[in-house]
């Protein structure tokens, strides 16, 4: 157990301190640097890379956001190979969507339980 938390969280750190170079090194603004890591993680998975590497991190690959880009290409391919063409439009929503409504309900809950304060 202690091997596998040790892998993702050398996994994990180096994924974001990939993006904190990118950060401090480029004048990519975060909210690029964040979708440019969605779109690596749909690559990386097209190209077979990202499945070893989740398989073997376990959740230090695949909570950060290319992980997120790896379950949109999965669900993707796995919709297409059911479905035929109407997978590419439904698949990445599909295998998505339990961590999409997870979000949306924990950030419900966060809004009703923190009220906003108002700035001055």
């Amino acid at each position: 157990m202690f091997t596998d938390i040790l892998k993702a969280f050398i996994t994990g750190g180096l994924i974001c301190a990939f993006g904190q170079i990118l950060i401090d090194s480029t004048r990519l603004t975060p909210a690029r640097i964040l979708s440019g890591y969605v779109v690596a993680g749909v690559i990386l998975s097209a190209v077979g890379i990202y499945g070893p590497l989740a398989e073997f991190a376990g959740a230090g690959a695949t909570v950060p956001l290319t992980g997120f880009g790896h379950l949109l290409a999965d669900g993707v391919r796995t919709a297409v190979d059911e479905k035929g063409f109407l997978g590419v439009f439904t698949g990445g929503l599909t295998s998505a969507s339990g961590g999409i409504t997870a979000a949306l309900v924990f950030g419900l809950a966060a809004a009703a339980v923190f009220p906003q304060k108002d700035r001055q």
